[in-house]
């Protein structure tokens, strides 16, 4: 159990895609998307995850975050129970500097729609920023993975 520190930006460019070290698909759902707490399952090519987040700090900076591995047998029985839709994304990290950035580009009902995010260690922590981040949505809900399943990104426009 830990709280989580990290910042989230808008991705304007793929290159990050060449600096990638790795990537893989994810899928998720959340069996709960309560303003003050999400149940995710989360589906990372073979191995399975659930996560409990608690609400995020008036900042969005932080929030407690606990996960436990499961088996992907698991993992795909419990999609099957979650809201409303099921959240699709290929992820790639990017190792810049001291930081690893982790970006999500999405797919489905959230096409387009590309967002990187920095874990640090404290909210004051300094990071280089490579050219391919954009505009700072720290603390933006409607780009919250538990949002997006509910509001996707094709209907906002």
């Amino acid at each position: 159990m830990a709280v989580e520190i990290e910042r989230k930006f808008l991705v304007i460019s793929d290159g990050f895609k060449k600096e990638a070290s790795t990537s893989y698909i994810i899928q998720q759902g959340f069996l709960n998307s309560h303003e003050d707490r999400t149940v995710r399952i989360r589906l990372k090519e073979d191995k399975g995850y659930l996560t409990i987040k608690g609400k995020s700090s008036i900042d969005g900076l932080s929030r407690f975050e606990w996960e436990k591995e499961i088996t992907s047998k698991e993992a795909e029985a419990l999609l099957e129970l979650c809201e409303v839709s099921i959240i699709d994304k290929k992820r790639y990290e990017v190792i810049y500097g001291n930081h690893m950035f982790e970006v999500d580009e999405f797919y489905g009902a959230n096409d387009g729609l590309i967002v990187a995010e920095i874990e640090l260690q404290s909210k004051n922590e300094t990071f280089k920023k490579p050219n391919w981040l954009g505009q700072e949505v720290t603390g933006d809900i409607k780009y919250y993975n538990s949002q997006l399943s509910k509001q996707p990104y094709k209907t906002w426009k």
